[in-house]
């Protein structure tokens, strides 16, 4: 009787684990599916995008005006006399040496 007992647990637990087991794999397959088809939508507006930004490059290239140079940069002040004398008799009275 103990076998029989036995037997019918595992065929009732077999009998709610296994449609359940079929449910949650059709559900992660769908939410997969989903991903990797949001995944290659992505990747085709990926290449549209720089293919589009290749064939602006090429048009810019082609019919834009060349930019002026670059400036350059400007020359930095020439250093204040006076400013150097105050900062070394300020590091005398305060002791430190440059």
């Amino acid at each position: 009787m103990r076998v029989i007992w036995t037997l019918l647990k595992v065929v009732i637990a077999l009998a709610i684990a296994i449609p359940v087991g079929i449910l949650v794999l059709g559900a992660t397959l769908g939410v997969l599916g989903a991903l990797i088809g949001l995944s290659l939508m992505v990747l085709k507006l990926a290449c549209i995008g720089l293919v589009g930004y290749g064939v602006y490059r090429l048009a810019r290239a082609l019919f834009a005006p060349n930019s002026a140079p670059a400036p350059r940069a400007r020359e930095l002040p020439p250093v204040d006399p006076y400013y150097d004398a105050a900062m070394r008799e300020l590091d005398t009275e305060l002791g430190h040496r440059r």
